[in-house]
C-alpha cells in the first residue's frame, strides 16, 4: 500500500517486542506509523477490526484530526515501524500526491468496514 522508499531513510523506527502495544485507545496521537517487519493487530473496543501485515499504516486518523487513538495496536510478532510525525506526514501530503491518496483510501475502506460492521436498523 505504501512505497518503501518513502519511509527506506526514515530515522525515527520503533521496535514492539511481541505482544506489546504500540499505542492504546485513548492515548494522545502525534504521529502515525507503518508497518516495516512483522504482523500487528488493531483492536477498537477490545474488538480485532484488522491484522496490520509490512506495507500498512496505522494511526494516521489521529494526525488528521488531531484527537486521541481510536484503537489500540498490538504487535503479533517482534514488529518494527517507521513512525511519521504530524510535519513528515504534511511534507508527503504535498510533495507525494500517492502517500496521500494511500491515506485518504485507507480511511475510506476503515469507515466503509466499521459502517458494514453495524447492525441493521430497520426502516421506520
Amino acid at each position: 500500500m505504501v512505497f518503501f522508499e518513502l519511509f527506506s531513510n526514515a530515522p525515527d523506527i520503533l521496535r514492539i517486542p511481541a505482544g506489546h502495544a504500540l499505542f492504546h485507545e485513548g492515548d494522545e496521537g502525534r504521529c502515525m506509523f507503518v508497518l516495516t517487519i512483522g504482523s500487528a493487530e488493531v483492536y477498537v473496543k477490545n474488538r480485532r477490526v484488522e491484522v496490520l501485515v509490512p506495507g500498512n499504516m496505522v494511526g494516521e486518523l489521529a494526525l488528521v484530526t488531531r484527537g486521541p487513538r481510536t484503537a489500540t495496536v498490538l504487535a503479533l510478532e517482534d514488529s518494527e515501524f517507521v513512525s511519521i510525525d504530524e510535519e513528515r506526514f504534511n511534507y508527503l501530503v504535498q510533495h507525494t500526491p500517492y502517500f496521500a491518496l494511500n491515506v485518504m483510501r485507507l480511511l475510506a475502506e476503515r469507515l466503509a468496514a466499521a459502517s458494514s460492521a453495524l447492525p441493521a436498523v430497520e426502516d421506520v
